[in-house]
Formats: C-alpha cells, sequence, structure tokens
C-alpha cells in the first residue's frame, strides 16, 4: 500500500518569508522591487491569502540571494523529508 506524503507546511514557508524580510530589514517595498513580485502579492502570501506560484518563490529565492531549495525546505517542517535515492 502506498501513502502519500504529509501535507506540505505552508505556514512555515510563510514564516520563512516573513524571517528573511525581517532578517534584512525590508520593507514590502523594497521586497517587491528587489523580486519583481508587488507589494499586495508578498502581503497576501505572508497573511496566508495565497500560497504563490513556483515562479513566485523561484523570484523570491533570486531576491533573497538563497538556493531555491532552502526556501522549499520549510515545506517539511514538522515532518521528515524523503530519504535521498
Amino acid at each position: 500500500m502506498i501513502t502519500p506524503p504529509p501535507d506540505p507546511n505552508l505556514a512555515a514557508l510563510r514564516l520563512e518569508l516573513a524571517r528573511l524580510r525581517a532578517e534584512r530589514a525590508w520593507s514590502y517595498d523594497q521586497l517587491a522591487e528587489r523580486s519583481g513580485l508587488s507589494r499586495r502579492t508578498l502581503i497576501e502570501i505572508e497573511q496566508g491569502r495565497t500560497i504563490g506560484t513556483l515562479a513566485t518563490w523561484h523570484a523570491l529565492a533570486h531576491a533573497f540571494e538563497v538556493p531555491f531549495g532552502s526556501l522549499a525546505e520549510a515545506l517539511c517542517e514538522g515532518h521528515a523529508p524523503p530519504a535521498a535515492p
């Protein structure tokens, strides 16, 4: 029997976004300028009204100058990540 994967921890992903923004003392406007995303999108993601797209998170990784995978790691917070092949 195949066990489905656990739900992704979207709250942890949003908190990682907020942490990275706060760590740099960036306003929503500053992050919007650096990422090319709208201020509204950033606020809605941090407040949990939307999750954003893969392209959104890719843009954020570049804006923060962090590997995309380091952002995605937050999705497994609270459960074990998949084992390496």
